[in-house]
């Protein structure tokens, strides 16, 4: 295979971190993603996202202001995901601004959101 044609696997595919809020799984831009780490009393939780069983852990990601953590129950894991199946969600859906697509896995719908705008959506930036 060619580097750089434009059905490389690289060009048509995103890696998305998977991650538990709850029984909720949400998918996020692995690339957002600088690690996982412990949580923190005061790292951020987003209650529109379910409440959290444990909270224990963080996705450490980066702002202009310098790191964000938002607490999560579990990492599912990261996995190359077809562009093709990733469906982004029109504004007129009234969907919160952190909630940027849709990807159905396998049959089951998972909310796909941007880490920085979830600061956004607690006042914080």
């Amino acid at each position: 295979m060619i580097y750089g044609d434009d059905h490389s696997p690289e060009l048509n595919e995103v890696d998305v971190l998977f991650f538990e809020v709850g029984d909720i799984v949400y998918g996020t831009d692995a690339s957002q993603v600088l690690r996982i780490d412990r949580s923190h009393p005061d790292d951020l939780e987003l209650p529109d996202l379910g409440p959290l069983k444990r909270g224990n852990r963080v996705l450490v990601f980066d702002t202009p202001e310098g790191e964000g953590h938002l607490k999560v129950d579990a990492i599912r894991g990261v996995r190359p995901v077809p562009i093709m199946d990733l469906r982004r969600l029109p504004l007129v859906a009234g969907a919160a601004p952190y909630a940027v697509g849709v990807f159905l896995d396998q049959e089951r719908p998972v909310m796909l959101i941007d880490l920085v705008e979830t600061l956004n959506a607690q006042g914080r930036h």
